[in-house]
């Protein structure tokens, strides 16, 4: 552990903190964390700073814990997820995570941009992403929270790039959660029963992408409602709802509407087991034409 601290102060445009990292303005933020820009004094590469506040955690152990569960990813190197280079606790319980800065937009600024996008351009971005989650899952490592704002892509049709990989997750074990507790994560791309209190895991990642998709296709999601209790209803029925009736505009081939719908239905047990078996049931939606 570092013998450093950081407060509030210290993130500001043009200050240099813990004698290395230049900020060059802020980046995004996630709920529970800030990212900048800043440009890495070793290397001089610019990079992305995510910072996670003191407050956060309980005490400087947890923070260390929350970044040991993190650590794991430093050695994933899949062109889809984003890759992360350090993860740092100080003395204090800030945690930070130093990354490649991504390139692009995230899709929810691309979709407010551009609308809804064509299913070939859908495909090429999320085919590469069920590659990657195929091979980490395969290591056993969950992103935790996928969503638009946490996908960067260039441009439509473009390959998409994962943004706070295994936040979540590690946030839940950090804080030991147990295998049951409130809701972590995303409402509108949560899966059913991570309202009822389970921890994200592969499946979870599977069903925020195809919620994802389903939004990409048809420019709505699948699920109505504007708050907790309307969306979890929603998402009580066990298929989700033509995209037809969501977006009677939208032109969706039938083989592929129905390949993302396995991916959301109610129960895990008819869900797609696997990131192998979505990519495997998008391909014979494409045969299909």
């Amino acid at each position: 552990m570092s013998t450093t601290s950081l407060s509030i102060f210290d993130l500001r445009p043009g200050n240099t903190i813990l004698d290395r990292f230049l900020l060059k303005g802020p980046l995004r933020e996630n709920g529970i964390a800030s990212t900048f820009e800043v440009e890495d004094a070793e290397g001089g590469a610019t990079r992305e700073l995510q910072v996670f506040p003191a407050g956060l955690f309980e005490d400087p152990d947890q923070a260390s814990e929350f970044a040991g569960k993190l650590g794991p990813w430093t050695d994933v190197a899949e062109e889809a997820l984003q890759r992360m280079h350090s993860v740092q606790a100080l003395d204090d319980g800030t945690v930070l995570v130093l990354a490649d800065l991504p390139e692009g937009q995230d899709l929810r600024a691309l979709v407010e941009g551009q609308g809804r996008m064509d299913p070939g351009d859908v495909l090429a971005l999320v085919t590469p992403i069920l590659n990657g989650l195929n091979v980490i899952h395969g290591q056993g490592l969950v992103h935790g929270d996928i969503k638009p704002a946490a996908v960067f892509c260039s441009e439509a049709g473009g390959v998409g790039r994962l943004v706070d990989a295994g936040v979540t997750p590690a946030m839940w074990a950090a804080k030991h959660l147990g295998t049951r507790t409130a809701l972590i994560g995303t409402p509108f791309y949560a899966p059913i029963e991570q309202f009822t209190g389970d921890s994200p895991d592969e499946l979870s990642d599977l069903y925020n992408l195809a919620t994802v998709m389903y939004e990409l296709l048809t420019g709505v999601l699948p699920w109505s409602g504007t708050g907790y209790i309307e969306v979890f209803q929603s998402k009580m029925q066990e298929t989700p709802p033509s995209m037809s009736l969501r977006a009677p505009d939208a032109e969706v081939p039938r083989a592929l509407e129905e390949a993302v719908a396995r991916g959301l239905f109610a129960s895990r047990r008819e869900r797609y087991p696997s990131a192998e078996a979505f990519l495997e049931g998008l391909s014979q939606a494409v045969a299909q034409g």
